[in-house]
């Protein structure tokens, strides 16, 4: 019995040495995102296939604006962020008007409540911009105003939106959200 407790202790030590290594699975993509909160906390986040993407990189401007510009029918609200990072800039926009409740505000071509646009400058021409009015291209879309609180100055919502072109990758852009103190 003796001579076998040097090799269960080494079997032991093994056992628990192989779950010090890292675990493979890649965390979860939503898991990288910011809530969706409706309180102001200042955040952005989606996914762009499949991957997070929340503003991120200084290039002398705020990584994440929100404007929203009171006219006499109802307000333009634009969304604009950017992300810098080691393969290049990304840029994700999106703009809707008149804006005048919390509700649906569709992104979709024709062009009658918004527009977008993406932008990656690590791809190559032309499929390195999606801009909404480039014809020919493919656009649908949603924001949806979850909170329009001018008194607490707070603005929140979710959005979603497909952009393609002929000869480029579909860009999906799912599970967005932000929230804003304007």
């Amino acid at each position: 019995m003796l001579r076998k407790l040097p090799l269960h202790l080494a079997l032991l030590l093994l056992t628990q040495c192989s779950k010090c290594k890292n675990d493979p699975r890649p965390a979860d993509p939503v898991s990288q995102l910011p809530p969706v909160t409706q309180t102001g906390a200042n955040t952005f986040g989606c996914l762009v296939n499949g991957q997070a993407y929340t503003p991120q990189g200084n290039n002398g401007t705020s990584n994440f604006a929100v404007l929203y510009e009171p006219g006499p029918t109802g307000a333009n609200l634009n969304l604009l962020t950017y992300r810098i990072t080691s393969n290049g800039r990304q840029y994700l926009n999106l703009s809707c008007g008149p804006v005048t409740q919390a509700r649906t505000y569709s992104l979709s071509i024709p062009v009658t409540e918004g527009t977008a646009g993406y932008a990656d400058t690590s791809r190559p021409r032309p499929c390195d911009s999606y801009e909404s009015n480039q014809a020919p291209s493919y656009r649908k879309g949603t924001l949806t105003l979850t909170r329009l609180d001018l008194q607490a100055r707070i603005i929140a919502g979710t959005f979603e939106l497909t952009l393609a072109q002929p000869g480029c990758d579909t860009i999906r852009i799912t599970q967005g959200r932000f929230d804003k103190k304007l």
